[in-house]
């Protein structure tokens, strides 16, 4: 099967057997050198898929990328159906490789503590004339994967949609969430209507076992952690 589907168009190949679709099906970990490439390139020739192709070069240099990436833009457009562009995009991909190897990984924070959360929120809620919701994201270990403003209200409130942050919580992943809101009035003591929400979204979390490990509220003069308070 896959000598023969090699030399036909990938548009004429199973929609399971497509690098493309099987890429957003399944992940990039389970694609060959030879598929990621020939994403890249794009299209073969009217003999040769962009597979077929892209396994053709490979061999060249015995399958090893690390040798792959030592071939000029010229030495690439010598295999037919490789033009400028074609060989521009794998030399492209290639050093956007290499350069990955170079950087450091992002160091995320930790959050440990609720003044750990609020160091975080202080500066972006404090001096606000009008009430945001912001929500931390946090993995297994309590780093933070993204924190996110689900939504910008007036002076006396802002209205909070549990289905965008549990959303967002599954989409990224997270095993945890922490709310927070403003009061620009400076009190710190949760309205009603904080205390149902923070019930609600508690509810929520639990059902979706992404616990919420606190609701913060962010004043002038400090902040309120319903961890701390006891009231989650």
């Amino acid at each position: 099967m896959e000598l023969l589907t090699e030399h036909l168009p990938i548009s004429l190949w199973a929609e399971a057997d497509r690098p493309r679709e099987k890429l957003m099906t399944k992940g990039r970990h389970i694609l060959t050198d030879g598929e990621l490439i020939s994403i890249l390139i794009g299209s073969g020739t009217k003999d040769e898929s962009a597979v077929g192709l892209s396994k053709r070069i490979l061999a060249s240099v015995h399958n090893n990328l690390n040798e792959l990436s030592k071939l000029s833009q010229k030495d690439l457009q010598k295999f037919k159906g490789m033009g400028e562009a074609k060989a521009s995009s794998i030399i492209a991909a290639l050093e956007l490789g290499r350069r990955r190897k170079e950087t450091v990984p992002v160091k995320r924070d930790k959050v440990i503590t609720s003044g750990d959360a609020y160091l975080i929120f202080k500066p972006m809620l404090m001096d606000l004339p009008h009430e945001e919701f912001w929500v931390l994201f946090l993995n297994r270990s309590n780093h933070i994967l993204k924190m996110e403003m689900i939504s910008r209200g007036g002076v006396a409130g802002t209205v909070v949609d549990s289905k965008i942050i549990f959303k967002s919580a599954v989409e990224t992943l997270c095993s945890s969430v922490i709310l927070c809101h403003n009061h620009p009035s400076g009190n710190l003591k949760p309205s009603d209507q904080d205390i149902q929400l923070t019930k609600k979204l508690k509810e929520a979390g639990r059902l979706l076992e992404i616990p919420v490990l606190d609701h913060l509220i962010v004043a002038e003069s400090g902040y309120y952690s319903f961890a701390d308070e006891g009231m989650l």
